[in-house]
């Protein structure tokens, strides 16, 4: 190996050694135990010292305790803060209560105690939070830069084991570097792929030479005596191993674990658009949509003004679109182009396999629509939408008639999409399939919110909404 590259796997390896593996665990653990004690020092600092003081030294430790009963320290393949919120909040806050409680037995001066554990809970909950996203961050772009990755094998060669290797290639965020298949199959993947390294029993000078930090186990040619030996020798290795389930699409978030005596079951249940849940759900849907139309009523006023002053036309642009079990309905945006003639509009079709979005065939768009367009607020009179039932808050994006029977045709569980409400932002939307993107990967998104679909999930992508619209995705 040369000077050079020596030199730069030296500096690859030094952050890694940080931001990877159990070191990385051990910053985070560190991190919050940090922030706790900030936490406790500054509510001290800002409050008159007490009786409760003492106390508050229980604070960091049973803190820390529950956090990792909330799984906060084990190894996963990506943290996102907005995952951690819901967890972190409830074992901070249980930890606030369990010390009042315990206060109360040994003390009779409550409220100095109370003032102070409020401080400390308030505090720790921005600490704690803002140095799980600086951290998440810094990962996240080591990661993105190749500065910390884990070469990883994957077992089979057959279509999912070659998309698990483009999805890893495509998503350096994991942490994730395929480096090559293992199969006993000898076929070797295409001129684009990467190659078959061997077979399973060359597993010990494949990990020697790639330094095989992952293995992800597919669908191998192997008989199931030889992938069982496979992952009990990753684990005398010391190599993580992952299994990809069969029937994997039909796993959502309600799968659960079940054992028939020592035989692991799946207990499969899909999602029912038709349980109560989802009933909550549009009636949390209208509530909502009718709160934003009031307390948005300037912005939506001012948007009309000036959209009415930048050309002739309608205020409001309106096109069929086909919402949940096939059923149509008018979608309401602000127009953001000049308003046209019917013989003046020129078809356009989408090329194939690409979603439609964007500008269309002649540019007609104004000025004030570009902005609207570029900030999403063009789609604000979809709230009315929601009001009327026809959508939801959050859903897969509704698609003109003529080109829902056309993707239908095309692209398999297109329609399984419109099990659902049409929404204004989706799971899709977040991940950047926006405008002209590639279709397939709507579809699958879509799909994926819906069988794993909560008023949780709801909530992350209405947070994840923002950023994406800043990302200008």
């Amino acid at each position: 190996m040369s000077q050079i590259g020596a030199g730069t796997l030296q500096r690859r390896q030094l952050p890694a050694s940080f931001l990877d593996g159990n070191s990385w665990l051990a910053i985070r653990f560190l991190s919050d135990a940090a922030m706790l004690v900030l936490a406790v020092v500054i509510a001290i600092l800002l409050e008159p010292p007490g009786h409760g003081v003492g106390l508050l030294a229980l604070y960091p430790p049973l803190a820390l305790v529950l956090l990792a009963s909330r799984g906060r320290y084990r190894p996963r393949l990506r943290d996102v803060v907005i995952d951690s919120l819901a967890p972190g909040f409830g074992a901070l806050s249980i930890a606030a209560m369990s010390i009042f409680v315990l206060s109360s037995l040994v003390s009779d001066s409550r409220s100095s105690t109370e003032t102070l554990l409020i401080s400390t809970w308030l505090g720790s909950l921005t600490t704690v939070t803002c140095a799980g996203a600086l951290l998440n961050t810094i990962q996240y772009l080591a990661r993105r830069k190749g500065l910390v990755s884990s070469p990883t094998l994957i077992v089979g060669t057959d279509a999912d084991a070659q998309e698990i290797a483009r999805r890893l290639a495509e998503q350096p965020e994991y942490g994730l570097r395929p480096v090559g298949f293992i199969d006993d199959h000898a076929g070797v993947p295409g001129p684009d792929l990467l190659p078959r390294l061997g077979a399973l029993r060359e597993l010990d000078r494949i990990a020697g030479e790639e330094s095989v930090g992952h293995v992800i186990v597919g669908f191998p040619s192997a008989p199931l005596p030889d992938l069982l030996a496979l992952i009990k020798h990753c684990d005398e290795l010391r190599i993580a191993t992952m299994v990809l389930p069969r029937l994997s699409a039909s796993i959502n978030h309600q799968t659960q674990f079940e054992y028939l005596g020592t035989v692991p079951l799946l207990n499969m249940r899909a999602t029912n658009p038709d349980d109560w849940r989802f009933a909550i759900k549009h009636l949390v849907d209208r509530i909502c949509a009718a709160a934003l139309v009031v307390v948005l009523a300037p912005v939506l006023a001012a948007i009309a003004a000036a959209v009415r002053l930048s050309s002739p036309g309608p205020v409001l642009f309106r096109q069929l679109r086909v919402g949940r079990d096939g059923q149509i309905f008018h979608v309401l945006k602000f127009r953001t182009m000049v308003h046209a003639a019917p013989e003046e509009h020129q078809p356009w079709t989408p090329p194939n396999g690409v979603a439609p979005g964007g500008v269309e065939g002649v540019d007609r768009r104004t000025r004030v629509g570009r902005l609207l367009r570029r900030t999403s607020l063009d789609e604000l009179p979809q709230l009315l939408n929601v009001l009327r039932a026809e959508m939801s808050l959050v859903g897969p994006r509704p698609e003109r008639p003529e080109l829902a029977e056309r993707f239908g045709h095309e692209f398999d569980r297109y329609h399984d999409r419109q099990r659902v409400r049409s929404g204004i932002t989706g799971w899709a939307q977040v991940h950047g399939c926006r405008g002209q993107t590639p279709l397939r990967s709507r579809i699958e998104l879509d799909n994926f919110y819906i069988e794993h679909w909560s008023m949780s999930f709801d909530l992350k992508i209405m947070l994840l909404t923002l950023p994406a619209l800043l990302r200008g995705s």
